[in-house]
């Protein structure tokens, strides 16, 4: 016997606005742009709306339907096709406001089990790829609670966002509670085996399921083009490849859009998508089914190891290039990434904001990419030209910062104290050069406490220096704060006093 797994991706992103008005540019700049404003500001949501309305009438509506109804069909014959679908929060945001339509359809595909909906990333996003777990596991969560609400169930399945995956985010996934997690089946990672398979991870026992590419783009990328020498895919010839295929389980995974958006419905893409359950439930030795129960149904057959430095993702190359291939997406990714802990510091629609920066289709739009892979790129795109989607990126982060700068610097104290920072911006402790404490610091709070434990001579090291007063200029933007510290360090105190000093100052400017 063979499974055969289906996981369609939904997910639309909330695309900015082209163009801001530099008289709105220079607003926010000043400060004078209001947080209720900047979502009208920063979002194009005329053209989301568009965007979504007609994916709705293309795609999501007829194409759940014709699932709805042969699944039903099948099911009264004793026969059964199941799929699964990963939708993004943002994707259901937009779903709600614009098309609630869908959400009900979601529900009716839910409760008749006829599809098991897979957790993600709330908002689409490069959550996995900053320095801490702290907010992918967070929208991860969000992601998890919004299924549950539509559904019922809590998916015990999960995708990293665009298959983003390595060893660490596996097994992230199983501390989380997941029980199986999709990605890539990447050549380079499997060397002579075969995507067909169950695996597991390097040093975790979640199990992972590992998409055919090849079958999965014959459907998704080549059904309509007609100088492809297999033109054209009916639903007989592709249940036939599939059944042909060797392996325990074959995982077929693509965009929901293909069926109606990327394959507009005049290339017979609906007609297809209606015979092919049919077609396949011909076939004795195969069965369709959900990801949960296929990935138990077979033993584990070996390790699928990915180390952090060979993170994977379904994109292009099947690396991160799609999103951080350039400096221009590296530049983006950089101040996006640099803003997390004063945001977080902030909270509440400012932090939402931040979070529909990192949705990963704005740094797709930047790609740089050779040949048919720049084409798709270019296919998804609302911009006409790279600096176009650099600036557009670049002015909406613009004004983040200045709103964050102008709210935390209008009340310093009121922030401050909640900033925490990643663990490559922590400060370290050292008694001397090359002679590390193994103490650090991310926030002021864990400063007073590491203050308390750390040597004197460590303290007096780094005040003499100036860097802890460096680091509380730089990353809290006290410059008081910072300033006292570096008078003490002209004393000629000892360390026990220097170290009491540092302690009395900070306790009594926080205070």
């Amino acid at each position: 016997m063979t499974d055969i797994v289906f996981m369609f991706e939904v997910h639309q992103p909330y695309r900015l606005r082209k163009d801001i008005p530099i008289s709105i540019i220079r607003r926010a700049l000043e400060g004078r742009l209001s947080l209720a404003e900047l979502n009208d500001v920063l979002f194009d949501n005329s053209l989301n709306e568009y965007i979504i309305r007609k994916a709705f009438e293309n795609c999501y509506k007829p194409a759940t339907r014709i699932l709805i109804e042969e699944s039903l069909k099948l099911r009264e014959i004793g026969k059964f096709f199941r799929f699964s679908l990963s939708v993004s929060g943002v994707f259901i945001e937009q779903s709600k406001k614009w098309v609630p339509d869908l959400i009900e359809i979601f529900r009716e595909v839910a409760n008749e089990n006829i599809a098991e909906f897979i957790d993600q990333t709330y908002y689409h996003s490069l959550a996995s790829l900053l320095p801490d777990n702290d907010e992918l596991i967070e929208q991860l969560n969000m992601h998890r609670g919004l299924i549950k609400d539509i559904t019922g169930k809590e998916p015990i399945v999960v995708e990293n966002t665009e298959f983003i995956y390595n060893n660490n985010i596996a097994c992230l996934m199983e501390r989380l509670g997941y029980k199986v997690v999709l990605t890539e089946g990447v050549n380079k990672i499997l060397g002579w085996r075969s995507p067909n398979y169950v695996y597991r991870p390097w040093n975790c026992e979640i199990r992972v399921l590992t998409r055919n590419y090849r079958l999965s783009d014959d459907l998704g990328f080549r059904f309509s083009d007609k100088k492809w020498d297999q033109y054209p895919l009916t639903a007989d010839k592709y249940a036939a490849w599939i059944t042909l295929t060797p392996g325990d389980v074959i995982f077929i995974a693509m965009d929901y859009e293909t069926f109606g958006e990327h394959h507009p419905p005049e290339t017979g893409i609906h007609d297809f998508l209606k015979w092919l359950p049919h077609e396949l439930t011909k076939y004795p030795n195969i069965s369709v089914e959900f990801p949960s129960i296929t990935a138990f149904k077979y033993p584990i057959r070996d390790v699928y190891d990915v180390p952090p430095w060979m993170t994977i993702s379904w994109a292009d190359e099947r690396d991160l290039s799609a999103w951080l291939g350039n400096d221009f997406q590296k530049l983006a990714f950089e101040i996006y990434t640099s803003l997390e802990p004063y945001i977080k510091a902030i909270g509440g629609e400012v932090l939402r904001l931040w979070r529909l920066l990192g949705t990963t289709d704005h740094y797709y739009y930047m790609a740089t990419k050779p040949g048919s892979l720049g084409e798709v790129h270019m296919y998804f795109s609302p911009y006409k030209s790279l600096p176009q989607a650099f600036k557009t990126l670049i002015d909406a982060l613009d004004i983040l910062v200045n709103y964050v700068v102008s709210e935390i610097s209008s009340n310093p104290l009121k922030y401050v104290k909640r900033i925490k920072l990643p663990r490559d911006k922590a400060f370290y402790f050292y008694l001397s050069y090359n002679a590390p404490t193994g103490i650090s610091a991310r926030s002021l709070e864990e400063l007073t406490s590491a203050l308390q434990i750390v040597p004197s001579e460590s303290i007096a090291f780094h005040i003499r220096r100036g860097d802890l007063a460096q680091w509380i200029k730089t990353m809290f933007y006290l410059e008081d704060l910072s300033n006292a510290l570096n008078e003490l360090g002209k004393y000629d105190l000892s360390p026990s006093k220097l170290k009491r000093k540092a302690i009395e100052v900070i306790k009594a400017y926080l205070d």
